[in-house]
């Protein structure tokens, strides 16, 4: 049964999600018209603080650490919801981007060219890509913590499915990366759904481990260092992402071959308070 949420609380939330966007899109904007703060911005320890410690700060002082107290929680389950999950949802992205991009094929072969633009996040690591593979778990744990711990996790056992939730917040979760629009234009559209996906999938591991937060944030993070390995050795990256999503794919499957295919079964639970 599905916990009351009073208006109080949606308030609260409601300014720590507006917080959130407004400290992520801050960086694409702020150093533009204000000189005086891109010395904070073009600092990894000045943009962090803002895009992560500034969202962190407001969710904890107005929602309190609720959504996070199980955030060790059920770690085997979590393993194993959080492959299968990531390898389903990976696997379902690349589904939708290879449709996708028959359709730019049919209607705008030009528009693809766009993907050969470099990666802003990935130029900034060429000169030290080992530091950034190993930051990018830094990244995931802060990112999950923010968007499966307080962003999903506040409606954890709140709403009559936890499905529709998950949507809203993966929706969040991918439109905030505005830097694939700004770069990418018009073929922004192929980088989105992977982002959406993934998103759903960490959200379902947080919602099937009764809100572990671990083992989201780790294959957030190994997803993303495989993409700063690809600097080092380019064979070594692609193999590692695809060792990973293929490794998840196969847990999943053999999972839910095991339950016969009922899906997962996991104790009730009332909100993480």
């Amino acid at each position: 049964m599905a916990t009351a949420v009073s208006t109080d609380e949606k308030w609260r939330y409601a300014v720590g999600v507006v917080v959130l966007v407004a400290a992520i899109a801050s960086q694409y904007v702020v150093p533009v018209y204000v000189v005086a703060s891109r010395p904070i911005y073009h600092s990894l320890a000045g943009d962090v603080l803002i895009v992560y410690g500034l969202p962190i700060a407001t969710f904890a002082a107005l929602l309190g650490p609720g959504p996070l107290r199980h955030w060790h929680r059920n770690l085997g389950t979590a393993t194993v919801q959080g492959l299968g999950w990531f390898g389903a949802t990976a696997l379902l992205a690349l589904g939708v981007t290879i449709a996708l991009g028959v359709a730019y094929l049919s209607l705008d072969p030009g528009a693809l060219k766009l993907l050969e633009r470099p990666n802003p996040a990935l130029e900034a690591a060429v000169g030290n890509p080992w530091f950034y593979v190993g930051f990018s778990f830094v990244v995931g744990a802060c990112e999950e913590t923010i968007f499966r711990g307080w962003v999903y996790g506040f409606w954890s056992g709140r709403t009559a499915s936890w499905v529709t939730p998950a949507l809203l917040t993966s929706v969040l979760f991918a439109s905030v990366h505005l830097y694939y629009g700004t770069t990418y234009g018009i073929a922004a559209p192929l980088i989105f759904p992977t982002l959406f996906l993934l998103g759903f999938g960490f959200a379902a591991t947080y919602e099937k481990s009764g809100g572990n937060l671990v083992v989201p944030a780790a294959l957030h993070g190994a997803y993303d260092a495989t993409a700063y390995l690809t600097l080092i050795s380019l064979a070594i990256g692609t193999d590692l992402h695809w060792a990973l999503i293929l490794v998840g794919a196969l847990v999943g499957l053999l999972y839910y071959l095991r339950l016969g295919g009922a899906g997962a079964s996991v104790p009730a639970r009332g909100p993480p308070r």
